[in-house]
């Protein structure tokens, strides 16, 4: 494995910067905006600098007086842009919604943030409506990757402008959706951190949903525990870093089915060089196949995706209208192809998730299943521009294996785990069911902290 270099900061320690002094608040979003402004324009789709000012000032005078809202206050934060702000329109990463009413109330966790002090500093571009794993966005540009040699990469998608800010250290946090692997391909594709919830971790309030069923949400950073911290004030909690389990205490379970096909010799090699770690670190590994992954195959083979209906259902109305034609063409044909579907389909597919995720849940119990976030490391952006099959092809590739852990409710976490031959990066993702968080961030950070220490 090899080091990945980044730019990306760490939120734990800003927050210890603010603490003792040497980092104001005010200068600190003056210089994040200066940052901002200097940069790659496709990053951000608006910036909120009333707004930010006006809480870096406040945050300034608490500090001031020895009463910060909680250790992060004064941490900016950037949201993608499907997070209502108070006073704007959110756009979801399209033109055709700005005619909308801008939003009357911050979302649930847009106010968590700020009632923890934390600083808006603006909404991230995406995917248009997050309906893809690439990141490519004709409206707002397309966020350049940091990494790498040679022509310009994607940045992964949906939350493209959330992996590409927290990669530069332009944030030291940036919050997105993932319905299908939105923030875990963008932080393995970027080499930064990744947190996906399970689908109760978060409040969902005044966020635009792409599949109500299948959305899920949680931070990008720099490190895991900045994840860890963010993901606790966006649910209203006080932060508490969890105590790192013991490698020698944890138990994972590879999947040898789907997950390796058509995977680059450099994310094979990586992962099996931190499989290797693990192991020699005294954790308990075992490979098999996981009979869930080849159901679910089947499944959309037969009856299609469930993300396709339900996103046809929340864009019912507008992809039926005249503005239509202002929509991503390879978006909006994605999410009229759903209207081939039946409503058996449907059900049989809403059916036989409940079924999987319960036959999933009794067979890993509490094993950690491990595999890479990503087959492939970013490819070149122009290609995929000019050519609407490749687009397609490498779209589906990217999302595989993500897309699995949206299907069962898994929570997951993407760590970076070194780079390719052209100096992209690669990362591993770690996966529980439904509900063990905790025990998965807890895990997590003894495997990061592993993994950089191989990395260094």
């Amino acid at each position: 494995m090899s080091k990945i270099t980044k730019e990306s900061v760490s939120a734990v320690d800003m927050a210890a910067r603010l603490e003792e002094g040497s980092l104001c608040p005010v200068e600190l979003i003056e210089e994040t905006f200066a940052n901002i402004r200097s940069s790659d324009p496709a990053i951000f789709t608006e910036l909120l600098e009333e707004r930010a000012l006006k809480e870096a000032h406040a945050s300034k005078q608490r500090r001031h007086e020895g009463k910060p809202l909680s250790p992060w206050d004064g941490i900016p934060i950037a949201w993608k842009d499907l997070f209502d702000i108070k006073g704007r329109v959110t756009t979801a990463g399209s033109v055709v919604l700005k005619s909308n009413a801008p939003a009357t109330h911050d979302a649930n966790m847009v106010a968590n943030a700020t009632q923890a002090g934390l600083v808006s500093i603006g909404c991230l571009n995406m995917t248009e409506f997050a309906y893809s794993g690439l990141g490519l966005n004709p409206h707002f540009g397309t966020p350049k990757n940091p990494h790498g040699t040679g022509p310009e990469r994607i940045p992964g998608g949906s939350s493209s402008g959330c992996g590409v800010a927290v990669a530069r250290g332009l944030v030291p946090l940036a919050i997105g959706s993932d319905t299908g692997g939105s923030i875990r391909i963008p932080a393995g594709l970027n080499g930064i951190v990744g947190y996906k919830g399970s689908s109760v971790a978060f409040p969902t309030g005044g966020t635009l949903p792409l599949s109500p069923t299948l959305d899920t949400f949680g931070p990008l950073a720099a490190d895991l525990k900045s994840c860890i911290g963010a993901a606790q004030i966006l649910s209203g909690r006080a932060i508490v870093i969890p105590k790192p389990t013991p490698i020698n205490q944890l138990k994972f379970f590879i999947p040898n089915n789907v997950v390796f096909k058509n995977a680059q010799d450099a994310v094979i090699q990586n992962f099996e060089a931190s499989v290797r770690a693990l192991e020699q670190t005294g954790a308990t590994v075992t490979r098999g196949v996981c009979s869930e992954f080849d159901e679910i195959g089947a499944l959309a083979r037969e009856h299609g995706y469930l993300v396709g209906p339900e996103a046809l259902d929340v864009h019912w109305d507008l992809v039926h209208s005249a503005d239509a034609e202002q929509i991503d063409p390879r978006i909006l044909t994605r999410i009229l192809d759903a209207g081939d579907m039946s409503a058996r389909d449907l059900l049989v597919i809403q059916r036989e998730r409940a079924r999987l995720i319960e036959k999933n849940r009794q067979n890993l119990d509490k094993q950690i299943v491990l595999f890479p976030t990503t087959p492939i490391t970013a490819p070149e952006l122009k290609p995929l521009e000019e050519d609407d099959d490749l687009y397609l092809r490498t779209n589906k590739l990217m999302l595989r294996n993500t897309a699995l852990g949206n299907f069962l409710d898994w929570c997951g976490v993407a760590l970076p785990n070194g780079i390719d031959e052209n100096q992209m990066p690669t990362s591993i993702l770690l996966s529980m069911t439904s509900g063990r968080d905790s025990d998965l961030l807890a895990a997590a950070l003894s495997v990061e902290n592993m993994l950089s220490q191989n990395l260094s």
